[in-house]
């Protein structure tokens, strides 16, 4: 399973990043910023989660670590 995390700072765009914690992105956000979201088999289920739990926010797959 992979940890998926997602950036409490929004972007410019308003948009807030999921990245693959498990991965070792180098644009992880600091670990005070870091939300979790939990630990899925890909993206895909991360992102289905993200939207679940903050369904008024815009999030995104970080392009580094993430596949859409």
């Amino acid at each position: 399973m992979i940890k998926f995390i997602v950036d409490e700072n929004a972007l410019p765009n308003g948009a807030h990043k999921i990245h693959n914690a498990s991965q070792g992105c180098e644009d992880l956000p600091k670990f005070d910023d870091q939300i979790l979201i939990g630990y899925f088999a890909d993206f895909k289920l991360a992102y289905k989660r993200a939207r679940m739990n903050w369904p008024a926010e815009k999030v995104e797959g970080c392009s580094k670590c993430c596949e859409e």
